[in-house]
This record gives structure tokens, C-alpha cells and sequence, in this order.
């Protein structure tokens, strides 16, 4: 029976690339000389520090166009609060990867509510599709890609 899984997922080495490129052009550029502001990378977590919060808002869209030109979708961010330690600031931006259970759930209801004849089962942070004919799947697909459920989706294991 032909099949396909729904993940979403980041390429680790590109995230890493991105944010190196973002924090050379930080130390680089004119309005960031003399401070302390830098983009890093810790654990799935793009840590944001600078000395005000109006440079951490600065440092957003030459991060996203960093990340956008290495083909990582934005919608895997989930920016945190802007906390203030010590003499400076910090934002935490987590590197949302694999489906939540509400996503997942909001995913199968789609499905379901198109009636295609496919079922789709939930496997830990991933989906499993199955159909009898490919046409199914690949409209499954098509449907998938255009529902905003607020994460980036990929196809894989395709299976005839």
C-alpha cells in the first residue's frame, strides 16, 4: 500500500551556517560597532544578545534573511521574551523540529475533512499517510502544503 511520512524538520548544518553568517555581518556592520551584540547557537536554541532591545529588533531581519537564503523556513521560530541580564539583553529563539501533538492532530482533521481515501496515523513527532492509489497521496500532499499549520512540512519515504 503506498505511503509517505509528514515530518518537519532543519537541517543542523545549515541552521549553524546561517547563524555563523548572521553574527559576521552583526560584528560587521556600521550601527553594531563597540557593542556587545551576537548571534550564537546552543542546543536547537539561537541565543540573541545585545546591549539594547531596540539592536535585538535589528538583529531579526538579518537573521531571517540569513536562514531564508539557506532555504530554512522562518515558521520553525519561536521567538522568545526579550530578558534583561546583567548590563545588556538577551532573546532566546527556539529551533521548533518535529510535529506537536496539537499540530499533528489539526493535520489529520484536514485530512479527514478533504475526503480523500487515505488514513493518516500520528508516530511520535511525525505523520504516516496511507492510500491505495498515488493520485491520493500526492493530492493528500498538495493539501498539506497549502494548509497554514504554522510549521514547515517535508515529505519523505515515498512509497509506491
Amino acid at each position: 500500500m503506498p505511503s509517505f511520512d509528514v515530518v518537519s524538520e532543519v537541517d543542523q548544518h545549515e541552521l549553524g551556517n546561517a547563524i555563523d553568517q548572521a553574527s559576521r555581518e552583526i560584528t560587521n556592520r556600521f550601527d553594531f560597532k563597540g557593542t556587545s551584540a551576537d548571534a550564537k547557537l546552543s542546543d536547537g536554541m539561537v541565543v540573541l544578545t545585545a546591549d539594547s532591545d531596540f539592536q535585538i529588533q535589528q538583529m531579526h531581519p538579518i537573521l531571517y534573511q540569513k536562514l531564508t537564503a539557506r532555504s530554512i523556513d522562518i515558521e520553525c521560530l519561536d521567538a522568545g521574551k526579550v530578558e534583561t541580564s546583567g548590563k545588556g539583553v538577551k532573546q532566546t529563539i527556539k529551533v521548533r523540529v518535529g510535529i506537536d501533538k496539537e499540530t499533528a492532530k489539526k493535520a489529520v482533521a484536514k485530512i479527514k475533512e478533504s475526503k480523500l481515501k487515505v488514513q493518516a496515523q500520528i508516530q511520535g513527532e511525525q505523520l504516516r499517510v496511507n492510500g491505495k492509489k498515488r493520485d491520493d497521496l500526492q493530492a493528500t500532499m498538495k493539501m498539506l502544503e497549502g494548509a497554514e499549520l504554522g510549521l514547515p512540512m517535508q515529505f519523505q519515504n515515498f512509497r509506491d
